[in-house]
């Protein structure tokens, strides 16, 4: 990934948080920038899934944003940022997204990033997925952003459900340009 500034994470009120809390522990450890928004709701399903309040994770990023914090730097294309995921997605911030509803911070900083041409994810986490999520994925998609769906690996054989987290951040790094350890790819390490 490309350019200076921070990583910008968003966390909506999926469920899925344990793959929000990996990522920004890896992106801490790999001593990234990162600007985080968590919506009302994604604080109320971090606690419920996690036991943890957002400002637990304010020791893993630089800045952390409210969701109403408009006048954030992240709402505008002029504070260049490295790009965008959006860990867990709901279905509700998907349609935002993809409507150009620019509601809340989150959402803003989704629509900068398609605007300004930077990188964006996101990890919708909702199933089975109804036609119209598929219509607002497949929009984004043509626009660009990688919809990077949390499927485990099963040809790896996880063990735990702490090593298909660890799979599933390790594939939201991997779009991030983000070097990690979190796992090895399909016959890594076997000579052609």
């Amino acid at each position: 990934m490309t350019g200076r500034g921070p990583i910008v994470v968003g966390i909506s009120g999926a469920s899925g948080m344990p793959i929000a809390v990996r990522t920004l522990e890896e992106l801490h450890r790999a001593e990234a920038e990162v600007a985080l928004v968590v919506s009302d709701g994604a604080a109320a399903v971090l606690r419920e899934e996690s036991g943890i309040g957002a400002e637990s994770l304010d020791r893993l990023v630089a800045h952390r944003y409210l969701d109403r914090d408009l006048a954030a730097p992240i709402a505008s294309g002029s504070n260049p940022t490295r790009g965008m995921v959006v860990v867990p997605c709901s279905a509700t911030t998907v349609a935002r997204i993809a409507l150009g509803l620019g509601d809340g911070l989150l959402a803003r900083a989704a629509h900068v990033h398609l605007k300004e041409r930077r990188p964006l994810l996101l990890v919708p986490r909702e199933t089975p997925l109804s036609p119209i999520l598929l219509g607002h994925l497949a929009r984004l998609s043509e626009l660009g952003v990688v919809v990077l769906p949390p499927s485990p690996a099963y040809y790896l054989h996880p063990r735990s459900v702490e090593e298909i987290t660890d799979y599933l951040a390790g594939k939201i790094l991997d779009h991030l340009g983000i070097a990690h350890r979190l796992y090895r790819g399909w016959k890594a390490g076997e000579t052609p």
